[in-house]
């Protein structure tokens, strides 16, 4: 997933970009409302988890913005406020959850992965390309009864191929989506990242699952190579 936390207090924003970023998501930081609304109204993210008391623009106008904006993110909001009428001006202004601090970080985990199963189709909780499994809750992946060990990185970026399985999605998407907004790198780095996965999911099964359009990007087969 690529993450947007909207956080003032920079210590615990910085605590969860490493938390997440070292389980393979791309995190990027914002400390006032404003420069988060520009961050979520210019990049593509997964989710954003924005704080309410923040300088400039409270989380509230943020959110109220985003929606008029018709960004349909999935937005979780945290908040040192204890309050049902807190909670209600949350969700009027058209956040999808809400978590008051202090707060568990595998609580927050989960309820970033329940906003991810949201929407117009339900992303099932284990991909099954033949005997391709791809578990993102769990985040692993196996070939039939045999497990793959991937590092974090490798497996955001078969995260993000298994959730569009069957369409081309283009280098530039999943750099977009995999690393964080602060990376100055080659964009060739995905290439690097592809070769990887074909080297631990496909060369020791005999299989061709992740598929090379040239110009394009890539596809990962549906029926797993």
């Amino acid at each position: 997933m690529r993450l947007l936390i909207v956080e003032d207090e920079k210590r615990l924003a910085r605590v969860l970009a490493d938390g997440l970023g070292a389980e393979g998501h791309a995190v990027d930081l914002a400390h006032d409302g404003r420069a988060g609304l520009t961050l979520a109204l210019r990049e593509p993210y997964d989710a954003i988890v924005l704080d309410i008391m923040l300088p400039l623009m409270n989380g509230y106008q943020v959110c109220a913005a985003l929606r008029e904006a018709g960004i349909a993110t999935p937005v979780l909001m945290l908040t040192a406020k204890d309050g049902e009428y807190d909670e209600a001006e949350g969700l009027d202004t058209g956040a999808d959850d809400y978590l008051t601090k202090p707060f568990s970080y595998v609580v927050l985990k989960a309820r970033l992965r329940a906003l991810m199963r949201r929407g117009t189709v339900v992303a099932p909780t284990v991909w099954r390309f033949g005997d391709l499994v791809v578990d993102p809750a769990a985040r692993t992946c196996a070939r039939g009864t045999s497990p793959i060990t991937l590092t974090a990185k490798e497996f955001a970026v078969l995260e993000h191929m298994a959730r569009h399985a069957g369409r081309v999605v283009p280098k530039t998407e999943i750099l977009d989506h995999v690393w964080d907004h602060a990376y100055e790198g080659d964009v060739n780095i995905v290439e690097v990242y592809i070769s990887n996965l074909r080297r631990k999911i496909d060369a020791p099964f005999g299989r061709a699952a992740i598929i090379t359009l040239r110009g394009a990007g890539y596809r990962l087969a549906v029926d797993g190579g």
